[in-house]
């Protein structure tokens, strides 16, 4: 199973900071290639850490408030959330997609 869920600024609050397990928000939106790219990592990881870990996805151009509030200003942006705080983060795609966005979630772990 493990598939990613849409949150929208409407469910972020439910969905991420009241999450009873760790969130990793991935802030995107369709133009952006670097996103695309960065789409099956993240659909490997939320097979991998599937009930352990929520792989989530915020569209930017439809929900910026929460992207506002974090500070998200390039894009892809992960945050890792916990206890409905922020406890990691990373910009941009990485070298190794898989490898680095593993180390980032097994923090929260």
């Amino acid at each position: 199973m493990g598939k990613y869920i849409d949150v929208t600024d409407e469910s972020f609050q439910a969905d991420v900071l009241n999450s009873t397990i760790p969130v990793l928000v991935d802030f995107w939106a369709p133009w952006c290639g670097p996103c695309r790219a960065l789409a099956p990592h993240l659909d490997t990881l939320a097979t991998e850490f599937d009930g352990r870990v929520k792989i989530a996805k915020v569209n930017v151009d439809e929900n910026m408030q929460y992207a506002t509030q974090f500070g998200v200003q390039g894009i892809p942006r992960m945050i890792l959330f916990k206890g409905g705080e922020a406890v990691g983060d990373l910009t941009g795609l990485p070298r190794n997609p898989v490898d680095t966005l593993r180390n980032l979630v097994t923090q929260a772990l």
